[in-house]
């Protein structure tokens, strides 16, 4: 009962804060600008509009009744320098974290808490991305490297209408910057600690009267800075470097003002070194790291072995005919990845069995040396949409959707102890079909209340085989285990918003959203296949979205709650190297999401980001196998199971918080700037059970930016210092539990200079 009036009363003063918000936003919309701070009106800037896509339509931010952040401009920028992964856009914005356990690819997305903590390359998840109207489908093909893009938008929140299975929690949309009739071309270059090198640039412009093209690079090296400190295997310098190249080609076709094809070739190929494991890193009874910990060094006997390469290529093409009353538009997609990744997993030395000098740090049960390979990979999309025109007051958008996805998984151990011969290996070999077809309505009542709704039938098909041929424990063969599922589902959303004042919006949205069937049949170590039936989600939102203090300012908050029926989990470890899908019976949520932004005046610019997410797992029967090494706070089972009912969910934060200011000063012919940016994550469970170890302290990190811009004959430049991470913030951000207290650290401090030129 006590814990019943606490949530109440957290998800009251939500509420109450939420309305709070939307009465100053009211009130602010109508206050002359002059007694904000005491600042002239004259130097307070206008904030540009936001175009995003969240709808398939171009539609301006305030307008859409949907929870959107979109992250753009320098701010993107910031984020992403020093060579950063796609897991830069971690607590960046509310609602959102992002984490792998496979290094630079395969990142695992969580928005309201929501995602999956599965490691296998054939997994799903309940956040889809999407690359220029593509879906991306597979973990490999998420962590396309970020460069030349126009905006990142991220949409909270089921959204099964208009993108279908797999969206649950929500979808992060790539858009890059598109080809230009007049000709522009940029071109940075980063040198920094580590003897990293981050290079970027595109070129844009007219091939002919008809044709524009747009080519844009990028190139990421960074040497190799961590020892291993492993008697035996003692080595400078062996992990945590990479090259990382990728590139886009993109041709439009425009020959007239009703007909443009729009073609997208685009490329990445890694080299470089996994996820750095650290084998009992987290000091015993705490989630604090051990006392002298340092990042430049590991103790571990296959550092030597361990590497990853990648390659992805993909294309698309996009056909867009503008009739007199409608637009046709077609997206036809193909992506293909190939990955071989190894890495020392128990993140250690030797094993308990052999002498104290031979084995550490701290206790090694066994050693554990894996790799993972994604081969075969294909998948097709294609997506046919008709759209009504966007000034009349009934507009509609229907349309077809098709996928097809083809992929073979490998899974091999390797006897550490023996040198490094391969013992195990098992493929996984999976074809994946969904179609769907879908529409939306939205009518305007009147000048200032618009309803829309919409829906979405959609049905899934898997064809799924697993076979060990090779058992890391010289037993016999299994499989192949064949398995397949199918099912419908109907998604929908229904929403309204209303024009409160000429510059403030409020709206309401209730939304269902589902992913998929799914199915692990990762057995190398095990010996069952697991399905995950149907996942369903509800979804009750109320927001405002205002511009403030005559357009200098802008503030969007939402407050939301959702029930969802029988989640899609991963009992991930445990005691053994396997995973598992369960279903849990129901998990709530609720929460409120903010985002401001303000010139306070021509030389200061701020923003930030604020959200609060609750997560309760509700199934009082479910239970997993607890870690092999950590002290766990959950009941247990007679079988030793732990009961994970009342839990929040893995990588949920209840608080994100986030920070950027921005300080200009003219001199000489140019412009002084400084930019400094934060964030702030609460506690995480990194697991499904609850433990003292395994469990992610609270998180800060902060950068610094200092630069100077000038034009000179219409050339632009920018010479800047900067830091990440300007605190060398040490945080646990994962971990492996089946071994030993193995964890995996964030990112050190980084630091380095930047030039960039553009015109």
């Amino acid at each position: 009962m006590t814990k019943t009036i606490a949530t109440n009363l957290q998800l009251f003063r939500i509420v109450s804060l939420f309305f709070c918000i939307a009465a100053v936003a009211a009130q602010e919309s109508d206050l002359d600008g002059e007694h904000y701070l005491d600042l002239p009106l004259e130097e307070l800037l206008k904030l540009d509009a936001v175009t995003v896509t969240a709808r398939k339509r171009v539609e301006n931010l305030q307008d859409v009744p949907i929870s959107v952040s979109a992250l753009r401009g320098e701010l993107l920028d910031t984020y992403s320098s020093g060579a950063s992964d796609v897991r830069f856009m971690n607590a960046r914005i509310p609602s959102l974290t992002v984490e792998s356990s496979f290094g630079r690819t395969a990142p695992r997305f969580y928005i309201r808490g929501l995602g999956n903590t599965d490691f296998d390359l054939n997994a799903s998840q309940p956040v889809s991305i999407v690359l220029d109207e593509v879906v991306q489908e597979n973990p490999i093909l998420k962590g396309f490297p970020v460069f030349d893009l126009e905006r990142i938008e991220v949409l909270r929140g089921p959204q099964g209408s208009l993108f279908g299975r797999n969206t649950p929690a929500g979808v992060v949309k790539f858009e890059s910057k598109k080809p230009t009739r007049e000709p522009e071309a940029y071109s940075s270059i980063t040198y920094g600690r580590y003897d990293t090198v981050d290079f970027e640039g595109a070129v844009s412009g007219p091939i002919s009267e008809e044709l524009s093209a747009r080519l844009s690079l990028l190139q990421q090296q960074r040497s190799n800075y961590v020892d291993n400190a492993a008697p035996g295997f003692v080595n400078d310098d062996v992990l945590d470097g990479f090259r990382d190249t990728a590139g886009r080609i993109q041709i439009l076709f425009e020959p007239d003002d009703a007909f443009t094809a729009l073609f997208n070739y685009h490329f990445r190929d890694l080299n470089g070194t996994p996820a750095i494991f650290r084998a009992n890193v987290i000091e015993p009874g705490t989630n604090d790291l051990v006392h002298g910990f340092n990042r430049s060094t590991v103790f571990q006997d296959a550092a030597g072995t361990a590497h990853q390469d990648l390659q992805v290529h993909g294309g698309s093409l996009r056909l867009e005919f503008q009739a007199d009353r409608h637009q046709y538009t077609s997206v036809t997609g193909v992506e293909s990845a190939d990955l071989f990744s190894r890495a020392d997993v128990d993140g250690g030395f030797g094993a308990a069995f052999l002498p104290p000098e031979q084995t550490g740090p701290g206790t090694i049960p066994f050693p554990s040396e894996t790799a993972d390979g994604l081969r075969d990979h294909i998948q097709f999309t294609q997506e046919l949409r008709l759209a009504s025109h966007e000034a009349d007051q009934l507009r509609y958008q229907i349309g077809l959707f098709y996928f097809y996805e083809d992929l073979t998984v490998d899974s091999f151990s390797f006897d550490t102890l023996n040198g490094g011969v391969q013992n195990g290996y098992a493929v996984q070999e999976q074809q994946s079909w969904a179609a769907a077809v879908f529409g939306t309505l939205s009518y305007d009542v009147t000048d200032r209340l618009t309803l829309t709704a919409g829906s979405r039938q959609s049905i899934d098909d898997k064809r799924f085989s697993a076979e060990r041929l090779q058992d890391p424990f010289g037993g016999a063969s299994i499989g192949p285990i064949k398995v397949e599922t199918d099912d419908s589902h109907l998604s929908w959303d229904v929403s309204a918003v209303y024009e409160l004042t000429n510059d403030v919006n409020v709206f309401a949205r209730i939304a269902n959203g589902f992913r998929a069937p799914s199915i692990q049949g990762r057995i190398l170590f095990g010996d069952d296949v697991t399905v995950a039936d149907t996942e369903e989600v509800l979804s009750y939102e109320v927001g405002v979205k205002s511009d403030i203090l005559d357009g200098s300012g802008r503030i969007n908050a939402t407050a939301f709650m959702y029930t969802m029926d029988g989640q899609q989990l991963t009992a991930v470890g445990g005691n053994a190297n396997v995973n598992q899908l369960v279903n849990a019976d129901e998990t709530v949520g609720y929460g409120l999401e903010v985002d401001a932004e303000l010139n306070v005046n021509k030389q200061l610019t701020l923003s930030a980001g604020l959200s609060y997410n609750h997560t309760e797992l509700k199934d009082s029967q479910l239970a997993i196998a607890p870690c092999a090494q950590c002290t766990t706070t959950d009941p247990t089972n007679a079988g030793g199971q732990a009961i994970i009912n009342g839990n929040s969910l893995p990588h949920a934060p209840e608080w994100i918080a986030n920070v950027a200011a921005r300080y200009s000063l003219e001199l000489g012919s140019g412009e002084l700037y400084v930019l400094t940016d934060w964030f702030y994550r609460s506690e995480i469970n990194l697991f499904l059970y609850e433990s003292k170890e395994f469990r992610g302290g609270e998180m800060i990190e902060g950068g610094l930016r200092i630069g100077y811009q000038w034009t000179n004959r219409d050339i632009r430049y920018d010479v800047a210092v900067f830091s990440r991470n300007i605190t060398d913030e040490e945080a646990l951000i994962g971990g492996i539990d089946f071994n030993n207290l193995t964890g995996i650290v964030n990112a050190p401090r980084f630091f380095g200079c930047e030039l960039k030129i553009a015109f």
